[in-house]
């Protein structure tokens, strides 16, 4: 009989799964139940990308690409962040097509962590920052952003967690779960804290195309003296409503980025080509459908944060991303409890904050990437269980 405790190393025995897909599963299983809990829009993806898919399937562009990805893709990416924020970046050294985003992170993360090092990061936050420092060897420096600061990383915080061992801040904003946002002056203050060390930025900007604030989205590379020290993560998933596609891209300097496609090498080879083809003619074509779900998304945005003050519940307004982050300590149960009770009583999945950090205590994660028909239903039965939990 094989003891697979001893035989699986503990690292990985010791990472929890992820808290997003634990209620993702349970949801699957039950048919009448309503789902704001997994970040997945519920557009199907525009049809000139699903096109020029299915366009290259018929032309039988079936074969491998160069490792970093196609060099036509490459430079449509670097045309449109030249377009977009007015940043150079070179398409044959300073490009990285990825597995979805997720895959830009572990490398990133993989290619900058030895043993030791400290790597700051901003919660709450997406789920898969922590483990994937862990599992490169590195040390998670946790900071608490706060609902009265915006869910803003703030310099006094982020000056106050550097030490000599610290080698990597990740800066995830537009910010999943909370959807607050770090505004350009926000940003210079961050920057101002990081001049004059050698510390590396990893910016996750993956819902930068949704912010409705009206200023837009600034990304950290575009703040004076950034560009040389930053790692921008992006894709295809959110913007374009191209989650099952799974591409996405780092851009960086080269000597990252080089070292990023060694591992991605070996690891993966490249990214689907399919993908990468209808990628091209997103970044080419596709801004007005993009403007067009984001419209979409922020009277959802409205809508949902509506809903849930009405109810009594406390919410932060969120400005980017598709995601309210209410409060629910008001009614003293903890953020699993509320999720899992829910769950059971009014069959409406919602995420428990802690899956996104011990700060993420006391709230709850809602996505509003989901029909007004389906948040509507979803609010009337999370009402009914708030009133008879009061």
């Amino acid at each position: 009989m094989m003891d697979y405790e001893k035989i699986l190393t503990k690292t990985v025995q010791g990472i929890a799964p992820s808290g997003i897909r634990k209620f993702f599963d349970v949801v699957a299983t039950m048919p009448d139940a309503i789902s704001l809990g997994v970040g997945e829009p519920d557009f199907v993806t525009p049809w000139s990308i699903r096109e020029a898919g299915i366009y290259s399937l018929e032309k039988g562009r079936t074969h491998y690409t160069a490792n970093a990805g196609l060099l036509e893709l490459r430079e449509e990416i670097c045309a449109y962040t030249q377009r977009k924020y007015g940043i150079s970046y070179d398409p044959k050294s300073e490009v990285l097509v990825t597995v979805g985003g997720s895959e830009a992170i572990d490398l990133a993360i993989r290619c900058l962590i030895n043993a030791g090092d400290e790597v700051i990061i901003p919660e709450p936050c997406f789920v898969c920052y922590k483990p994937c420092t862990v599992m490169a060897g590195g040390v998670p420096v946790t900071i608490e952003t706060k609902e009265e600061d915006g869910f803003r990383l703030l310099p006094g915080q982020l000056k106050n967690a550097i030490t000599d061992k610290t080698k990597l801040l990740i800066l995830p904003f537009p910010n999943n779960p909370t959807g607050g946002i770090m505004s350009k002056s926000d940003l210079q203050a961050i920057a101002e804290v990081l001049k004059g060390t050698d510390i590396m930025v990893l910016s996750d900007e993956i819902y930068g195309e949704l912010i409705y604030d009206g200023d837009g989205h600034t990304p950290f590379s575009a703040i004076d003296g950034m560009r040389e020290r930053t790692i921008v993560i992006n894709g295809f998933s959110k913007a374009f409503a191209m989650t099952g596609w799974r591409l996405g891209y780092a851009l960086g300097p080269s000597p990252i980025i080089k070292s990023m496609t060694k591992v991605h090498q070996y690891c993966i080879m490249s990214s689907p080509t399919t993908s990468q083809f209808a990628a091209i003619e997103a970044l080419r074509s596709c801004d007005d459908d993009v403007e067009r779900m984001r419209q979409e998304y922020n009277y959802r945005r409205r809508f949902i944060v509506d809903g849930f003050r009405n109810m009594g519940l406390s919410c932060f307004e969120p400005l980017g991303a598709f995601y309210a982050f209410p409060c629910i300590k008001s009614l003293g149960m903890t953020s699993e409890d509320f999720a899992t009770s829910l769950l059971k009583e009014e069959k409406v999945a919602v995420v428990p904050g802690n899956a996104f950090g011990e700060s993420g205590e006391g709230f709850i994660r809602c996505s509003y990437a989901y029909s007004i028909d389906n948040i509507e239903e979803a609010l009337s039965r999370i009402s009914r269980f708030v009133e008879k939990h009061k």
